[in-house]
């Protein structure tokens, strides 16, 4: 299925809103990896900073742009919520909490 997705790149004269495409498994959300490779190929060379609030860093601190922040995404399911679709991005990259300990 495709998942588009939201995202703001601040530049130092201010925020410019773009979207980037991704081909998921149905019912699957995008991770990290997903997501960077997805950066990549828009020539934006990236690496999460914030896991929860979704902000990817350039790679390159001479880059033109300081961050880039996933503001949501469509999933193209009908009558589903980009906020509820964002928690999920957030669950899919936030580390598993241990088990047994």
């Amino acid at each position: 299925m495709e998942c588009i997705v939201h995202f703001d790149v601040q530049h130092p004269e201010g925020s410019k809103s773009l979207r980037g495409l991704l081909f998921l498994e149905e019912g699957q959300t995008p991770g990290e990896k997903e997501l960077i490779d997805m950066f990549k190929d828009m020539k934006f060379d990236v690496r999460l900073e914030d896991r929860e609030k979704l902000i990817f860093k350039p790679v390159n601190p001479g880059e033109k742009y300081s961050e880039i922040r996933i503001t949501g995404y469509d999933g193209g399911k009908a009558g589903s919520k980009e906020d509820h679709d964002l928690k999920s991005i957030v669950g899919n990259l936030l580390p598993q909490k241990p088990t047994g300990l």
